[in-house]
Parts: C-alpha cells; structure tokens; sequence
C-alpha cells in the first residue's frame, strides 16, 4: 500500500505520500477544489508501485490508505468516491503523536501532513476508516444536527431574556413558566415592561391565552393580571426603557426561532421517515422523530461500522471506562464522546420509562441499589444502546419481552 497525509486547510491541502517502508514519495501544497483534487489523484497515480500494473482502477484504489483530521466536506466525499481508504483522525490523536517526532514544539504544515501519514501506515488498524453511511442517514445526521443547535440556541436566547428580566421585571418570571411559549411570547412584544403589564386587560390577554390553545382563559388572564398589578421594585425610567427595547429584541429572536425550528423538524422528520430503518427506530420506547433522527444521524447506517454491541456503547460515550493501575481501580463515566449522541441518548433514557415497563424497572432497580439518577440514566441509556444494536443488527422491531427478559423472576 501507499499511505498519504491530509493537513487541509480552508483554501489547501499538505499532502505527502509515504510507501510501504516510510520513504517520502512526493509532498505538495495543492488547491482546495476540483483542480486540486484531480491534482492529487495525478500524484497518486505517477508514484503507484510497479507491481499494481495488473490490479484494475477500483482494486489499486483500495491500497490507498489517507490520513485526514475530518470526516466531512466536498473533498472527504471526493477521496471516498475514488475508493481510498480514509481515515478520520482525531486531531488530538494526531498532536500526541506529534511528540513521538519532536519535542521542542516545533510545528508546520508538511509536518504535520507527514505525522498524518505515518499515523494511518503504522497504526491503521488502531483508527477507524470514514463510514460508509447511506447519502440518506447523512441528509438527516446534518438536518438533526441544525435542528439541535437551533434549539440549543434558542435556550441560550431564552436564558438571556430571563435574566434581563430578573433585573427589572421578576413578575413576568413569576407569570410564565415557559418564556418560549407562544403566549409568553406574545404578552412580553405586548407589554415589555411592568407599566405596559400592569395596563393589560382581560380581553387582551385572553385573546392571547386563546391563540396559544390554553384552557380555563379567564382564571388564567385574571391571575396574571394580579401578579402585574402587584407592587414591586423599579429600575429608574431610563433604565426600565432600554431593558424594554432588550426585552423586546430577544422575544422577536426567540420568535424566529421557534418558527425556524417546527419547519426544519417537519424537514428532518420527512427524511427520517424515509429512512429504511426508521420503522425500527421508532418502535423503541422513548424514541420519536426528533430523538430517533438524531440518534439514527449520529449512529450513521453503515451495517459495518460497530462490530458488535459494545463498539456502539463506546461510541455512544454510555459505556464506562476503567482506569487501573496497581492495586487501584476506578471505573468512571466516559467524557470523551460525541456531545450530540450523548445529549439524545440521555433524554432517550429519560423518555423510554414512560413508555416502558421494563425500563421503569431497570432503572428502579439502579437507584434501589444507591445509584445517583444521572448515573442510572446513563446505566439505562447503555442498556438501550445494546438492545438498538440488536435490532438493527437482526432487521426485527423492538420486544419488551425480550428486551427485558433478564428482569423477569426465573421459575
């Protein structure tokens, strides 16, 4: 095989090509694009070995092994479409062992292309190659991942506004538990402040209950207009108006929000839907669109990517890891993991006991042992994991019976 490292940059790639025995073949800075790309595949092809003369294009593809510190963008997609072998290396995999070549710190482009090559010809077999996920399963993976940082962003809207609020205006925190809802929304680009709150009427904010489909609308309005009425400290005018006009700002972009997010879930689960593997997603307990598309887009569709159960745990950052050292042995939670996954993985914990008599006991039977929520959530979410995995790998739809047979009393 020959063995190249990637360094890519936003408008270039360091590249060096390595044979079999570590010796430097060619190094070149090339273009991001087309051209470079087929520049590369050139390079590639005036340093292949003798030997592949008689091996066809597909078969000479495969002996090409790529170091890259990325698995997304046009260029990744252009190499696995050659038919390199590419693996995505972690960038702090890389800087450790950058230190096995120098210890002084000295670090350059073409360097780090030659740690990139090494790294994939000597410890290959230690790093996992770009999956080979379905364009489907990668359409919803990046529709997830929008969707989720949307609503990532909208709480960070929704905190700022709280706490503008809490600084002149806590009778509004004190009405609203929800201040993404529609009606909390609407009554705050009403009255931005308590003078404007306190002037509210009662048709005005039933009106407003009404649209955002709440119910007992006059024991609701007359309540809010009683904690708006209410006596409570004031910032000075000026002051009370510029916090008015930032309330006012960050409810329009809480606003856009909510409208940006309901069209894209509706876009995301349309293409989760016609997924060939949705139907089993959405058969676990706790799994509905918007969880199951992000847990399908971040575990991918490739049938080859985890060998077994534990691969996808470890993945998933549900599985523990040990440290053990003498006499001492600590078992503690796995930190280093894809943040997105874990984040759906734990709400799918949480969700999966409502709908799930076993899951229920599972986790009852964690905290009956001394075991924090969190930790018997994560505990629950593992276990989950494992039973994904079993369907998937089976082509079958989720059982209670036999997802939980080892909770059932033996006879």
């Amino acid at each position: 095989m020959i063995w190249i490292g990637d360094d890519w940059a936003e408008d270039h790639h360091d590249i060096e090509i390595l044979d079999e025995g570590g010796h430097r073949l060619a190094r070149a800075r090339l273009p991001e694009g087309l051209e470079g790309i087929t520049r590369l595949h050139t390079l590639i092809a005036e340093h292949l070995p003798d030997s592949w003369s008689d091996l066809d294009p597909v078969q000479a593809s495969g002996q090409v092994g790529i170091g890259i510190e990325t698995d997304r963008g046009t260029w990744v997609q252009a190499l696995l479409a050659a038919g390199y072998q590419v693996y995505a290396i972690n960038p702090m995999s890389s800087a450790r062992y950058r230190e096995r070549h120098s210890t002084s710190g000295a670090k350059s482009d073409a360097g780090d292309a030659h740690v990139l090559a090494e790294i994939v010809r000597l410890d290959h077999d230690h790093h996992r190659q770009v999956a080979g996920d379905s364009p489907a399963a990668e359409a919803v993976k990046l529709l997830a991942r929008a969707h989720q940082s949307l609503v990532w962003d909208r709480t960070r809207q929704v905190l700022r506004l709280r706490s503008v609020l809490r600084e002149f205006f806590p009778a509004a925190l004190q009405a609203f538990d929800d201040l993404a809802a529609s009606d909390a929304l609407e009554l705050l680009d009403r009255a931005p402040d308590p003078d404007q709150a306190a002037r509210l009427t009662r048709l005005t904010v039933v009106a407003v209950l009404r649209r955002a489909g709440r119910r007992d609308l006059d024991g609701r309005a007359i309540t809010l207009q009683q904690i708006f009425k209410q006596q409570q400290l004031r910032q000075p005018r000026p002051v009370q108006t510029a916090y008015a006009a930032i309330v006012s700002s960050q409810v329009q972009l809480i606003n856009i929000l909510n409208i940006e997010i309901d069209e894209l879930g509706r876009v995301m689960a349309d293409h989760f839907g016609r997924h060939r593997d949705a139907e089993r997603y959405l058969s676990l307990p706790g799994l509905g669109m918007v969880l199951g598309a992000r847990i399908l887009g971040e575990f991918g569709d490739d049938p080859h990517r985890y060998t077994d159960a534990k691969a996808r745990r470890n993945y998933a950052g549900t599985s523990p890891i040990t440290r053990a050292s003498g006499r001492r042995r600590v078992v503690l939670a796995r930190y280093a993991r894809n943040r997105r996954l874990a984040d759906a993985v734990h709400q799918w914990a949480f969700c999966a006991m409502r709908g799930s008599p076993g899951a229920r006991a599972y986790y009852q039977a964690l905290r009956g042992r001394g075991i924090g929520h969190q930790a018997a959530l994560r505990q629950l979410g593992n276990r989950l994991v494992g039973i994904l995995h079993g369907c998937l790998k089976t082509k079958t739809s989720y059982d209670e019976a036999t997802a939980w047979a080892h909770l059932q009393p033996t006879t």
